[in-house]
């Protein structure tokens, strides 16, 4: 397996891999890195269909990208997931997979069409004392002091920052600064997550600055992500005979390792009460979903609030299983054993008439029954215990959605606190009372918040207690690289696998570890789209840098002497040249 990037790898078709006739594939879990592998073992794996079998330990396909009604709860979403243009795994193969709403195009193309028609942008980020806008106004906030430890965690080696939390490199003037609002709210860290995965994100998405205040940077489906993405794939999968098999849940896979050498010898699951196993050989390849951040996700409804469910069981107990027989597989622990600090909680937010839109029009400054674009991202509301922030996409968010219903998607990052009018921790919340604390944010007279939250509105609570358990701090070989050294015939794919330079809690990277992982057991000619490179732009870094300083011109900060002498020297030596041009572009000079 190899990265590549340019026109003459992204559009080449791989040769059919030798002996990939004589092979056959398993793959752990159903979610978008199991279907994305097996997608990936039709398009240029060229497997044949019937050798691949997916086992799902639910009744449902689709993992955390999820998007359901309920016969008896209503509509359902646990979150969604934000996209860029720069997702190149995901992009490379959402152009193979048939769109399910137009036919002859892919679901790229009609993402794509759809997000140039109706581009993606927030006009209200934020908002403070019961609705008022918070007036961040697309600033960041950054003193000097904060935008130095930026720089600094950006430049640092990874292995320095192994085990340390984001406390460990920041200070009050950083945690103060919009900056750290736009961040926490968007990507849901934690004062107590992993400063090096803050640093991936950095770098990552370092050409995303300018569009961080008002989502400018993202993109999003026209319907939930099961409906978009996951229905599209699955059709995909069956037309061309992949195997599924429900209610499955994987509790073991049995390696033989020897003189370096690690091969997957036996799958062993649960399925009717009944304990049964599959053997396998070198020809059988495993494609294991180790750990899931939606694990024993229970809802609530109106009345009732859901129930903390921290066990460890489903693919947390598989990965302790496996982890146990080689220290190459992993350290689960490190990501599930500490649930106060890989928690949260959202709740799906479906209104029933007239009374609850026009607060919404008011906060987000569109018509939400458009059809198009309506609060672009999250709004957060800066001064709630909970903090709070709450989103509606384009409506319906469901193909069954009648007219003048409108689904939105509420989540606090702080689940344990007193709320400001309901006076519970949100985890102890039943769905009309995060309803009435929602009102309450936007604005509605107190003395119509009850009725309203109880009639107009139907709530359905969703605990998470590992939805952030990969922001975790970590060192090296906690997660598992896709294909471990010495494997013959298996890999890790999804959010707890490790692969260079990509980031969790994205579409990209489930996407991108199953990529890795079937092109090099099946030592698939074609490369691996390598993560975008705007990290090493440097029209990139010169353009976050002056945008992070909300406009002011680097050049113009006061340095001591002799810092301010050496300054003046080189500027008087650039001028005239393509370097003075360039600084002058991207507002450093």
């Amino acid at each position: 397996m190899y990265y590549s990037n340019g026109n003459y790898e992204a559009f080449a078709r791989p040769l059919k891999p030798e002996d990939v006739d004589k092979k056959s594939a398993y793959l752990v879990g159903a979610g978008l890195a199991g279907l994305a592998a097996a997608c990936f073992l039709v398009r240029d794996g060229q497997m044949k269909g019937e050798n691949i079998h997916v086992l799902e330990e639910l009744n449902i396909s689709g993992g955390a990208c999820d998007g359901i009604r309920d016969n008896e709860k209503g509509f359902i979403i646990r979150g969604g997931r934000e996209m860029e243009n720069h997702f190149e795994c995901l992009w490379d193969l959402f152009r193979s997979i048939p769109s399910i709403e137009t036919e002859g195009v892919s679901v790229l193309d009609e993402y794509y069409w759809l997000n140039k028609k109706d581009p993606n942008y927030s006009l209200m980020r934020a908002t403070i004392n019961r609705g008022e806008d918070a007036h961040t106004d697309g600033k960041f906030g950054l003193s000097e002091k904060a935008s130095k430890e930026i720089v600094k965690l950006f430049m640092t080696k990874d292995e320095d920052l192994y085990d340390k939390t984001i406390t460990d490199v920041f200070t009050d003037e950083f945690f103060s600064s919009n900056f750290w609002l736009y961040w926490r709210t968007m990507f849901a860290f934690e004062d107590w997550h992993s400063a090096l995965e803050m640093k991936l994100y950095i770098q990552r998405f370092i050409h995303h600055i300018g569009g961080l205040p008002d989502f400018s940077a993202l993109k999003f489906t026209k319907f939930n992500q099961y409906e978009s993405l996951i229905k599209p794939m699955l059709k995909y999968l069956e037309s061309h005979g992949v195997k599924f098999q429900y209610d499955t849940r994987v509790t073991n896979i049995i390696f033989d390792i020897n003189s370096g050498k690690k091969l997957a010898k036996k799958i062993v699951y649960m399925r009717g009460g009944k304990e049964e196993s599959i053997d396998l050989t070198k020809n059988d390849l495993v494609f294991i979903t180790n750990g899931s951040c939606t694990e024993n996700s229970t809802l609530g409804d109106q009345d009732h609030a859901p129930v903390f469910n921290d066990y460890i069981g489903g693919c947390w107990e598989l990965w302790r299983n496996i982890a146990k027989q080689d220290k190459a597989f992993g350290n689960p622990d490190k990501f599930c054993t500490d649930t106060k600090k890989t928690n949260w909680e959202s709740a799906t937010v479906t209104t029933l008439d007239d009374k609850i839109p026009p607060y919404i029009e008011k906060m987000c400054k569109r018509d939400p029954f458009s059809g198009k674009v309506v609060t672009g991202g999250i709004i957060t509301v800066k001064d709630s215990s909970w903090l709070l922030s709450y989103t509606l996409n384009r409506q319906p968010h469901f193909k069954e959605q009648p007219k003048d219903q409108l689904v939105v998607w509420v989540y606090g990052l702080f689940s344990d606190v007193p709320g400001d009018y309901v006076k519970k921790p949100m985890k102890e919340c039943t769905g009309v009372e995060i309803t009435e604390e929602w009102l309450y944010h936007m604005g509605v007279p107190e003395n119509e918040i009850h009725e309203m939250a109880t009639n107009s509105a139907r709530c359905i609570p969703c605990m998470m207690p590992y939805i952030t358990a990969f922001f975790m701090p970590r060192a090296k070989g906690d997660r598992p690289k896709v294909v471990p050294d010495g494997s013959e015939n298996f890999a890790f794919i999804g959010q707890f696998s490790e692969t260079v330079r990509d980031t969790v809690f994205t579409t990209e990277y489930s996407v991108r570890t199953a990529m890795e992982a079937v092109y090099t057991l099946l030592n698939v000619d074609r490369g691996v789209p390598e993560v975008f490179g705007s990290v090493y732009d440097i029209r990139v870094l010169l353009d976050s840098t002056a945008k992070m300083m909300d406009g002011k011109k680097p050049i113009d900060m006061k340095l001591p002497f002799p810092l301010g002498f050496v300054k003046n020297r080189a500027l008087k030596k650039i001028s005239g040249t393509v370097v003075e041009e360039i600084l002058e572009r991207y507002k450093i000079i």
